[in-house]
């Protein structure tokens, strides 16, 4: 029979079996002692880590209770956060009141950032300084949760690291000179503080008042000194009493007095030690004993490696009766992630086909969480996540994010429009009518950036409809507010989030509604009352620093998740009970996370001021999973690869693997089902049946009658992009905030080369190449030429115009007359009828031999002569069949005596004048030959417009390749020319 809690002479402690569900069992033991009197358990306080541990209890106390019942007083102690501290309406202690963690972020950023603007070496932006203060925000938490001694700062370091430590410690003096008095002007104390101050008031007036009714603390460890001291006193009270959760009461002493801080058992032996209670003098809470060979089997995987040689007496005896421990405890080994989070979906959905059976995947990893979610949505299955999504990932956090990032960048047209395009904008009107603008909005802004603001953007639609005009007119008084809060050089954060807000509250008049307008409206009330008062920052720090703000912020949607499968941390998975649970992640590095070094303290600092080391943290990791995976049915896994490298198995699996081995039973840890294969199977596509390349055949009279001469080369080398282009009318968008490169470049040079030959079209004066400079200045301003592109631009172009002159006097001794982008066509029959190949030659020279030489400028490489020769690049040679048929009627018919290629890069060798070395004539000849035969072949209904014949480069797409599906049947991305 289970020890009631009467005695106020001694502690009474008491423990409850890891294998054991730990709410269920303390249920039944409260029952136990107290079910047969209602008021009774109304008169019972128990103290639980957390909310969530709260409720569980509760709910099993709703199930378990015949009729009509009070339930007992349920406390969360803050074990994990202070904010889950909940004491009594009616405990009023007298102590300050815990700063916000958003206000001692701001403060602490504010801080740093005044102390970084003292020293040499530049000051951080606010944005940094703010990322220090979380890091200092955490290393004050762990100062004041251990009672470390802050005056042994001064002389942490040795000799040797003085020099590094003096700037390390002039930092850290801020949390011991000025950050003191900030709280004290504010009223508050750090949240560390407060949780401490209240739990020892608390103990203080329990140990003071000794209450005649049962108190309990069951399921914390202890793990924090303030929390230790209050279970102490509980345990002494008359009717008090403290249950532990998975305390091994069966560990030899030994191990017990060897046991590490790496340990699952070392938080407890040090709140034993604490409270003065002797491992032995702890008693069961009921007559529960959960898995007794489990827990022996996890006591061994555990066992503190000086005492591991206890293992041959287990090999000794034989492993055929562990077998039976390890029934239900399953390992399973995914290839990768994507198959890790498969398989663990898969185990999840299953555990639905059993009415009222639940199951968890408890695991640190948010990378799988997030995998199983997804996995999950197959079967429409949403999953309650603990952890919630960040803010920013919701609608309406993103949206505020985009307004202040949309700010930032000067309104440059892709974060404009992916604000503009976002659901929650609409500015009252109808979605519809809203979206329709914002995607005329986007076709206007293809090309090259605008000028910055939102004056550049309506300088760059100024030719739009009045309409469309009124409207993004608009638009700008929407966001007038936060542009002219971000255009100064500097804002206070409060000044730049009232603009924000306004701007957000103008654009989007469903803001606030639903679950993340209920988030994204806390975390910004709380922002403003956080950054009162706070002084001037960079206003270019303010977007980064709102979203490093908001992604921290979680959203947690309180309906519409599976009431049966959940996936949880270890922490919020502590005394929780279900049917399976999933253990994922269980890699080095993910669980137990890595002990990584503390970038303030090293561990003989951290030793010599009192805190305790990294692996504490992988002790109370190691307690959870020894918790956990004592349960009846446990499945461990883990990928072996992650991000293409091999994964380290976490030192428990190790342990377990080692164990099992060396007893022979390993195969006992394999799964009954092939998990693998069947989620492999339920992705799987069935037999791949790849498409085969487009052939369209449009009806003839679909089929273009009319190509330029840059068209034919498309033609010969890709149909299907003539095709699309003449047949479908589709066209390839300029890319949004596209980079002014080649294209640009090459535009600016024919406009430049095109007004010099206009103005000179025979004789050169003396100041050519000075002249030739100063058109190309005129081209540029006319072109709006960045400044940024101008300062790599120029220089090359001046180079350019010296080399070119001097290459323009020798070639114009020949040269009767020029003629500058000159617009010609020429038609030719088919069977379907004319067809007509039109065409601007960049430049045309009339010989002085009577003949015409035609020119084609190039920035990047020109075509070869076998390209030319084999019909792959017919420009110039169609250019001189056009010449020589007086197609270009204001020269008239001149046979052709040169094609020339004219590449220009100002570069160290300037550039090149190359002719085809073939005579100009017979190629032109030639060209139009094979044109004319290709017209004929295309006004045969049954020809298809193939997909990339023969492209310039494999590697290099085309402007349709999407559209003709080529990385489906192309590996190569070449098809070969049709028979």
């Amino acid at each position: 029979m289970p020890r009631s809690p009467d005695s106020a002479q001694r502690a009474k402690v008491f423990a409850i079996p890891a294998g054991a569900p730990f709410s269920a069992t303390l249920t039944q033991g409260l029952l136990q002692r107290f079910g047969s009197d209602v008021l009774a358990l109304a008169d019972i306080t128990i103290y639980l880590p957390t909310r969530r541990a709260a409720r569980s209890i509760a709910e099993i106390f709703a199930k378990k209770a015949t009729g009509a019942t009070l339930l007992p007083d349920f406390r969360p102690l803050g074990d994990v956060d202070e904010d889950e501290l909940l004491l009594d309406a009616s405990d009023d202690f007298g102590l300050k009141p815990a700063i916000t963690p958003l206000r001692r972020r701001l403060l602490l950023a504010a801080l740093i950032h005044r102390w970084s603007c003292s020293r040499d070496g530049g000051a951080l932006a606010f944005g940094q300084a703010a990322g220090l203060a979380k890091s200092l925000a955490a290393v004050i938490d762990d100062i004041e949760t251990q009672g470390a001694d802050l005056e042994k700062l001064a002389n942490l370091a040795p000799l040797s690291l003085a020099e590094h430590w003096s700037d390390v410690k002039e930092f850290l003096a801020l949390i011991q000179t000025q950050w003191p008095a900030l709280l004290e002007a504010e009223g508050c104390v750090n949240p560390a503080t407060h949780r401490n101050e209240s739990l020892r008031a608390l103990a203080k007036r329990l140990q003071d008042a000794a209450p005649d009714r049962p108190i309990i603390a069951a399921g914390s460890t202890g793990s924090i000194p303030a929390t230790a001291d209050l279970l102490g006193v509980i345990a002494r009270l008359p009717k008090g009493a403290v249950v532990l959760p998975g305390l091994d009461r069966s560990l030899d002493d030994e191990s017990w007095d060897r046991i590490d801080p790496g340990h699952p058992q070392f938080a407890l032996k040090q709140l034993l030690q604490r409270i003065g209670v002797v491992r032995a003098e702890v008693a069961d809470w009921t007559d529960a004993d959960g898995l007794p060979v489990r827990e022996q089997i996890l006591r061994e995987v555990l066992r503190p490696a000086p005492t591991t040689d206890a293992w041959r007496v287990l090999a000794e005896r034989g492993g055929a009766k562990l077998v039976a421990g390890l029934e239900g405890l399953t390992l399973m080994k995914a290839a990768y992630p994507a198959e890790e989070a498969s398989i663990v979906a898969l185990l999840l959905r299953e555990v639905l086909e059993t009415p009222t059976c639940t199951a968890a995947l408890i695991t640190r990893d948010r990378a799988l969480a997030r995998r199983v979610t997804a996995e999950l949505q197959r079967w429409d299955i949403a999953i309650d996540d603990s952890a919630g999504r960040p803010l920013t990932q919701t609608a309406a956090g993103s949206y505020l994010c985009l307004i202040a990032e949309a700010a930032d960048s000067g309104f440059a047209p892709v974060p404009l429009l992916a604000l503009l395009k976002h659901p929650l904008a609409t500015m009252g009107e109808a979605v519809g009518i809203f979206r329709s603008h914002a995607r005329k909005l986007d076709m206007l802004l293809r090309g090259p950036r605008p000028n910055s603001g939102l004056a550049g953007i309506a300088a760059a639609i100024a030719g739009a409809d009045g309409e469309f005009r009124s409207w993004f007119a608009r638009v700008m008084a929407a966001l007038a507010p936060i542009e002219t809060a971000l255009s100064a050089p500097e804002v206070t954060i409060r000044d730049a989030l009232t603009a924000h807000i306004a701007t957000a509250e103008h654009l989007a008049d469903r803001l606030w509604q639903g679950v993340s307008g209920d988030a994204g409206g806390a975390f910004v009330a709380a922002l403003l009352d956080a950054s009162a008062d706070l002084p001037l920052i960079e206003a270019r720090s303010y977007a980064p620093l709102f979203r490093a703000l908001a992604e921290e912020q979680a959203v947690r949607p309180p309906y519409g998740r599976h009431p049966r499968l959940s996936i949880l941390g270890p922490l919020e998975a502590r005394l929780q009970h279900f049917d399976l649970v999933v253990l994922g992640g269980l890699n080095e590095g993910s669980w137990p996370a890595s002990a990584s070094n503390d970038p303030w303290f090293s561990r003989p600092m951290r030793q010599a001021m009192g805190l305790e080391q990294p692996e504490r943290a992988i002790g109370l990791s190691a307690h959870d999973f020894a918790t956990l995976a004592a349960g009846p049915r446990v499945v461990l896994t883990r990928a072996l690869k992650a991000e293409g490298a091999p994964t380290v198995a976490s030192r428990w699996i190790q342990r377990l693997e080692q164990l099992t081995r060396g007893l022979n039973i390993d195969g006992a840890l394999a799964a009954t089902a092939d998990y693998a294969r069947i989620a492999a199977a339920l992705a799987d596509p069935g037999k791949p049946d790849p498409i085969k390349p487009p052939a369209p055949r449009p009806p003839v009279e679909a089929r273009p009658r009319k190509l330029s001469v840059t068209e034919i080369e498309t033609w010969v080398r890709d149909p299907y992009a003539i095709y699309a282009k003449r047949v479908l009318n589709l066209r390839p968008l300029d890319p949004l905030d596209g980079e002014i490169g080649p294209m640009e470049r090459g535009t600016t040079l024919h406009r430049v080369l095109e007004l010099f030959a206009r103005e000179y079209p025979k004789e050169l004066p003396a100041d050519a190449a000075m002249r030739l400079v100063e058109i190309t200045d005129q081209v540029f301003r006319e072109l709006a030429i960045p400044k940024a592109t101008l300062a790599l631009w120029r220089p090359r172009f001046l180079n350019a115009a010296n080399w070119f002159v001097g290459e323009e006097r020798g070639r114009r001794a020949g040269i009767a007359e020029i003629f500058a982008e000159v617009k010609g066509e020429h038609i030719m029959k088919g069977p379907a009828g004319d067809f007509t190949l039109y065409g601007r030659a960049d430049r045309i020279d009339r010989l002085k031999t009577g003949g015409g030489a035609i020119l084609d400028y190039k920035t990047g490489a020109p075509p070869s002569d076998s390209q030319v020769l084999k019909h792959l690049a017919p420009q110039l040679a169609l250019e001189g069949a056009m010449l020589a048929a007086g197609g270009f009627k204001d020269i008239g018919p001149l046979t052709p005596e040169e094609l020339v290629y004219v590449r220009v890069t100002g570069a160290a060798e300037p550039g090149f004048f190359r002719a085809v070395k073939t005579d100009a004539a017979t190629i032109a000849k030639d060209a139009l030959e094979r044109l004319v035969r290709r017209i004929v072949l295309f006004d045969d209904p049954a020809t298809p417009y193939d997909s990339r014949v023969a492209p310039y480069r494999a590697d290099v797409p085309g402007d349709y390749d999407h559209l003709a599906r080529v990385r489906e049947w192309s590996a190569s991305g070449w098809r070969g020319e049709r028979e």
